[in-house]
C-alpha cells in the first residue's frame, strides 16, 4: 500500500490534516498497545528458541527493504546453476517464536496483521520479535524457512524445496543504494543476479498476463498558498524485481499445498465488465485512455506516478482487485485455486512478521515437502482464517480509504466556490429529496439533494467525488465545490447548469 507522510507544521490546515489522520486510530479501533502477558510469551519465546540443525550460515544472504525498516521478513542469495539461477530465499521463522493457544497467538489473531497508519504502524508482533530476535538482521544468527529454487534459463522454477535452517545475513540493503550501485555500474554478483532474474520474471508475468499495483510512496506537500499536493515516489526497478522472487515463492507455496490437499490460498476473481468499463471512463477522465485491448497489467505497467491524474489512475485501479479472498481447504483442492491479477495459483508466505496467514502456510508447506506431518494447530485454524484476514484487511482498506478521504478535502481545502471541468465516472438517476444526498463524500454524508448524485472525476487536483445531480456516466459536466471539511473528510459538490 501507499503511505501518506506529513510535511512540517506551517499553516492552520496542516495542523487539521495531521489531527483528522491520527483520529483514524480512534475512530476505526485500531489495536492499541500490545497487552503486557502477550509480550512475557513473547520474552519467553525468545529465551528458550534453539536454532535449527540445519546449517546455511556460510550462505551470504542479504536483506533489501526501505532504509528504516527493521522488522526484515526475507533475505536473498542467488548464484549461477549452469545455464540457470539457484536462488535462495530465508523466511523469517515466525512460527518459532509463537506457541499455539498462548497469549501472543491469541493476541496475533485479533490483529491479523501489522496495521501502516499516516502517522506510524501497529506491528502484528512484539518488539522482541518483530525488530530483534525474529528480524532478519545483519550478523546474527537466525532461524528461517529457507526455499530453494533451482531456475532453468528463462527463470522459470524447475525445482523448489523448504525447510527449516539456521543462517545469517552478511548486510541490511537499501532499494535506494542498490538501485544507486545498479545504476553506477557497481554492484556485487547477486544484485546483478537479482536484476537478471527479475527481468525475466516480469517477462514470464507479462506471459501470463499478470497485473502488479505498485502503489508509490506518497508525500503530502504544502503548497505556499496553504493548500496541498501529493507527491509520488514511484518504486524503483529494484523493488520490482525483488517482489518477483516473493511472488515465486507465493506461486510454489500454493502449488506445493495444492498437491498435498491441504492449505490457504490466496484467491481472486477476474473483474468484471461493470469494474472495467468503469476503470476505462476513469482513464479517460484523467487524460489517459486505456482501450480495454491491451491487457490491464500492461496498462498499469505503462503509469507514472509522479503525474498526479495518473497516480489517481492508480488508486482507481484497485476496482480491478476486488474479490480477493483466502480460500482454505482440506482433503479436497478448491474448485478455482487462482489468483486472477497474478495469473497463478498463490499463497502469502513470505511476511510472517506482518500478515498473520504467512505462519501457517509456512509450516504447512515445510511439512509438505519434507513429507512431514502437517502440524494439527496448524490444520486446525483453517476454518477460521479467512474470516480473520478478511476482517483485518478490511479495516487495513478502510483506514486507507478514509486517510485518502482525509487528504483529498485537504487538497481542495482552498478551492471552496471554484468551478471545475469533471467526467462523471457513474450516473445518477433522480430521485427525491431525502435532505440528505448531495455531499460528493463516499460516506454519503451531504447535503443539495437536488435530483440523486452520481461519482465524478476532476483531473486537477485529482480527485474522484460524490457531486448532487442527474449526471449521466460518460459525460463532461461542470462542477463546483461547495464546502470541504478536513476533519470530517466530507467534500460537497454541485451540478453547474448549463449556459450558466
Amino acid at each position: 500500500m501507499s503511505h501518506h507522510r506529513l510535511t512540517p507544521n506551517v499553516h492552520e490546515h496542516t495542523n487539521a490534516l495531521e489531527a483528522a489522520l491520527s483520529a483514524l486510530r480512534t475512530e476505526l479501533e485500531l489495536p492499541g498497545e500490545y497487552p503486557e502477558e502477550a509480550i512475557q510469551d513473547a520474552e519467553a519465546a525468545v529465551s528458550a528458541l534453539e536454532l535449527p540443525a540445519h546449517d546455511l550460515t556460510d550462505v551470504e544472504f542479504i536483506t533489501i527493504d526501505p532504509a528504516s525498516s527493521t522488522d526484515l521478513d526475507q533475505a536473498l542469495h542467488i548464484e549461477r546453476d549452469g545455464n540457470g539461477y539457484r536462488v535462495l530465499y530465508a523466511i523469517a521463522d515466525v512460527p518459532a517464536f509463537v506457541a499455539p493457544g498462548g497469549p501472543l497467538d491469541a493476541e496475533t489473531r485479533r490483529r491479523g496483521q501489522t496495521f501502516y497508519t499516516p502517522d506510524g504502524r501497529i506491528p502484528l508482533h512484539p518488539e522482541v520479535i518483530s525488530e530483534r530476535a525474529g528480524s532478519l538482521l545483519p550478523d546474527q544468527d537466525c532461524s528461517a524457512f529457507v526455499w530453494d529454487f533451482r531456475l532453468d534459463d528463462g527463470a522459470e522454477v524447475a525445482a523448489v524445496s523448504v525447510r527449516r535452517a539456521r543462517m545469517r545475513s552478511r548486510a541490511k540493503l537499501s532499494y535506494k543504494g542498490v538501485q544507486a550501485e545498479l545504476d553506477n555500474g557497481s554492484p556485487s554478483a547477486v544484485l546483478l543476479l537479482l536484476k537478471e532474474v527479475g527481468l525475466k520474471r516480469v517477462d514470464l508475468e507479462r506471459a501470463r498476463e499478470g497485473a502488479s499495483l505498485n502503489m508509490p510512496d506518497q508525500e503530502i506537500v504544502q503548497l505556499p498558498d496553504g493548500g496541498y499536493r501529493i507527491a509520488a515516489a514511484p518504486q524503483l526497478p529494484v523493488e520490482d524485481w525483488n517482489a518477483q522472487i516473493s511472488l515465486m515463492t507465493g506461486m510454489a507455496a500454493a502449488q506445493l499445498m495444492l498437491a498435498g490437499k491441504v492449505g490457504i490460498l490466496r484467491t481472486m476473481p477476474s473483474p468484471d465488465e461493470r469494474s472495467l468499463h468503469h476503470f476505462r471512463l476513469q482513464t479517460e477522465a484523467l487524460g489517459k485512455p486505456w482501450d480495454g485491448e491491451t491487457s490491464y497489467g500492461e496498462y498499469l505497467r505503462s503509469l507514472d506516478p509522479t503525474d498526479p491524474r495518473q497516480l489517481a489512475i492508480m488508486h482507481s485501479a484497485g476496482m480491478l482487485f476486488r474479490g480477493a479472498a483466502y480460500t482454505a481447504f482440506d482433503g479436497s483442492v478448491p474448485e478455482d485455486a487462482v489468483q486472477s491479477a497474478i495469473g497463478a495459483a498463490y499463497a502469502h508466505t513470505t511476511a510472517p512478521l506482518r500478515r498473520l496467514v504467512d505462519r501457517f502456510v509456512l509450516v504447512i508447506c515445510e511439512a509438505l515437502c519434507n513429507g512431514g506431518e502437517v502440524p494439527a494447530w496448524a490444520r486446525d485454524a483453517l476454518p477460521s482464517l479467512p474470516d480473520i484476514m478478511a476482517g483485518s484487511d478490511q479495516l487495513a482498506s478502510r483506514m486507507e480509504r478514509m486517510a485518502l478521504d482525509t487528504v483529498e478535502a485537504a487538497l481542495l481545502v482552498n478551492h471552496i466556490g471554484q468551478e471545475f471541468d469533471a467526467i462523471v465516472i457513474s450516473g445518477s438517476k433522480p430521485q427525491k429529496d431525502n435532505g440528505n444526498g448531495g455531499s460528493n463524500s463516499r460516506n454519503g454524508n451531504g447535503r443539495n439533494g437536488n435530483g440523486g448524485s452520481g461519482i465524478i472525476q476532476i483531473s486537477e487536483p485529482a480527485v474522484t467525488a460524490r457531486c448532487a445531480g442527474e449526471l449521466e456516466a460518460g459525460t463532461k459536466v461542470r462542477v463546483r465545490l461547495l464546502a470541504s471539511d478536513i476533519a470530517t473528510r466530507e467534500v460537497h459538490f454541485e451540478l453547474v447548469p448549463q449556459g450558466s
